[in-house]
């Protein structure tokens, strides 16, 4: 049958057999990302409610879950993983001021230095970059900072969404229940869940022995970035 068939469009066929000519229609399956609704329904299904059509925060129960949901998003994202950490970024103080801002969705961020530099000491004041060894949030050079940013839950990877969705779920299960049968057996599906982040983490970051060079810094992998995750 299949030398039969003849493309027309996308997932339209023409089947010229003996029997035809007629149309085929071939289905495509699509994977819908999860969305803090589908989110936040999952965290409810776990917990035996019902699911919402809608996020109605004035509702005490659905801000509740909601806010787990937040903060499993942003815990899990403050580790700093493959896909929301930049190495080797340009930062440049303002031409008058001398400040450089740091944007509310930067969970860390360091001097690109595998060394350990006692020169600068950066953290974030006022909304902006102040170095602790100098005692000044002024910047009269630019810098080359590693930035872990937090990205909204539409954007993380499928299986870091998994993974958020069923640490805030053994969340609901602790404060809202306090069942420890259901809160154990989520906390077993939350440790296969980062089992698969760990696993995706090893293969997405192209880690090898010997590392990679990045411009003219030697970095070399460093095994414990992974291994002391918990």
């Amino acid at each position: 049958m299949l030398e039969h068939l003849l493309l027309l469009h996308s997932n339209l066929y023409i089947y010229t057999g003996p029997s035809g000519p007629f149309f085929l229609s071939m289905a495509t399956t699509t994977i819908e990302p999860d969305t803090e609704l589908s989110a936040v329904n999952s965290i409810l299904g776990s917990i035996g409610q019902s699911p919402l059509t809608t996020l109605n925060y004035n509702n005490p129960e659905t801000a509740f879950v909601y806010n787990l949901l937040v903060e499993a998003n942003k815990d899990v994202q403050n580790e700093g993983w493959h896909f929301n950490t930049e190495e080797h970024v340009l930062v440049t103080p303002d031409s008058i001021t001398k400040y450089i801002d740091v944007p509310n969705n930067y969970l860390r961020y360091d001097i690109h230095d595998k060394h350990i530099d006692k020169s600068r000491d950066l953290v974030r004041r006022n909304g902006r970059l102040y170095d602790l060894v100098n005692h000044t949030d002024q910047f009269e050079e630019d810098l080359y900072l590693d930035i872990v940013t937090l990205y909204k839950f539409e954007d993380v990877p499928p299986v870091f969404q998994r993974y958020i969705i069923s640490k805030a779920a053994t969340r609901a299960a602790t404060q809202l229940l306090s069942n420890r049968d259901l809160t154990g057996l989520l906390k077993v599906q939350e440790d296969m869940a980062r089992a698969n982040v760990i696993e995706y983490e090893c293969q997405q970051g192209d880690h090898s022995f010997m590392g990679w060079p990045h411009e003219t810094s030697y970095r070399p992998y460093q095994p414990y970035n992974v291994l002391n995750r918990r």
